[in-house]
């Protein structure tokens, strides 16, 4: 298959980056997250076709992100006992059967098993393309992990640009045209599962020393360590949902902007993730995964307060701002946690993602009950303190050694 990557040396799947099986695990998360996507976008036209309430329509992220959140550590914990390179591949095909069945979906209850079957998709695809990554790293997990989920980025980016141009013009069943996008996914799904098998065979029989958790911590500093990460995934993806789910109404309501208009500034703030996402990783393997994560949530926060209060065109900028910054810390959670808990990457991957999904789902529900009974400008004034619950990442124990300098030469 054209996707085959050059395998690295016995000596071990981390002895250099494969660069190859990298970028296809990105696009492939693209291709994964432009399906995911396509939902939230075509929320207005969902609400006006089957007269939806905010309620019902953070039900679908509800059902969406909770079906991927129960389901990611379980698949997580399993891989890493039986490690299944082709169940990326099964993976995908869950979500081309929601796709199609959300494109011809003529009742609420169709839109929302649609989302639970791309939920499922996704509860396979992240922990084991996440596993993926760090074994093509090459020793540099952070990069890995910036460039598996930057692809996810663009990919969320692009669904509301794809729903402003293809499916708001021409209709609800034009999402069925996005069957080639999980296909082609499927068919480099196949090939990376190619090299994901024979790579295990050389792990195996060449096993790497992969880098330990901090060993002096004992065992109640690193659950500590969890919980507080898990605080912060909590503080970063509740505002994210804010954003993804109810920006583009917000837009509509404070600005009288017109749908396809909100959806062009939607993109420019997925876009602003897709950025952040790349800076955070390269950062943490050079400065520290706990410095990345202090700057990233905490340093937010000026400019969380300050959006419900600005006009639309420094709405525009602080949005993405706020993206830039607050899509940085993800990478670096990911990679501090994994090596908190060594040899569970799988687990550990299943875990954060699906904390992210699960919560981003229980935060599109209460937003959306909270929207309803109070405003949406209400929803972004409480939202906007979020980030504050980064503090506690000051209570993180630092694991990054100082980089030392090399000596000079004499002259």
């Amino acid at each position: 298959m054209a996707m085959q990557a050059k395998l690295p040396a016995p000596q071990g799947a981390a002895e250099g980056t494969v660069v190859a099986v990298l970028a296809a695990i990105g696009v492939c998360h693209m291709l994964n997250d432009v399906i995911q996507s396509l939902i939230m976008a075509i929320y207005p036209m969902l609400k006006t076709n089957l007269d939806l309430d905010f309620v019902e329509i953070g039900l679908i992220t509800f059902t969406f992100q909770f079906t991927a959140s129960v389901l990611q550590p379980v698949v997580g914990y399993y891989t890493d006992r039986y490690p299944t390179p082709y169940s990326l591949v099964l993976g995908m095909a869950s979500s081309l059967a929601g796709l199609v069945l959300i494109a011809f979906a003529s009742s609420y209850t169709m839109v929302l098993a649609a989302a639970a079957l791309i939920g499922m998709g996704s509860s396979v695809f992240h922990p084991e393309s996440s596993r993926v990554a760090r074994l093509a790293s090459g020793g540099r997990h952070g990069m890995a992990q910036s460039v598996f989920q930057v692809g996810g980025n663009f990919g969320t980016a692009l669904g509301p640009l794809l729903a402003a141009f293809i499916v708001l013009p021409y209709g609800q069943h034009t999402i069925a045209w996005f069957s080639i996008v999980a296909l082609l996914g499927m068919a480099l799904l196949a090939g990376v599962g190619t090299w994901y098998g024979k790579t295990l065979k050389i792990e195996r029989a060449n096993p790497s020393n992969e880098l330990k958790a901090i060993a002096e911590l004992g065992r109640k500093e690193v659950a500590a360590s969890i919980v507080i990460l898990m605080a912060l995934t909590f503080s970063k993806h509740f505002y994210l949902v804010s954003i993804t789910s109810f920006y583009i109404f917000y837009l509509i309501h404070e600005f009288g902007l017109s749908v396809e208009s909100a959806q062009l500034y939607l993109f420019l703030f997925l876009g602003a993730v897709a950025a952040g996402t790349v800076i955070g990783g390269p950062i943490g393997d050079r400065i520290g995964a706990r410095r990345v994560i202090l700057w990233s949530i905490i340093g937010v926060l000026p400019f969380t307060l300050a959006l419900p209060y600005v006009g639309l065109f420094w709405t525009a900028v602080l949005s993405v701002i706020i993206g830039l910054i607050l899509a940085s810390a993800f990478p670096a959670i990911l990679v501090y946690a994994q090596g908190m808990i060594p040899g569970r990457v799988g687990m550990v991957a299943g875990l954060f993602f699906g904390l992210a999904f699960g919560i981003a789902g229980i935060g599109a529900a209460l937003l959306g009950w909270l929207a309803d009974a109070t405003s949406i400008e209400f929803v972004y004034h409480v939202c906007a303190f979020l980030p504050a619950i980064g503090l506690l990442g000051y209570f993180l124990p630092e694991t990054t050694k100082p980089r030392q300098r090399r000596p000079r030469k004499a002259k």
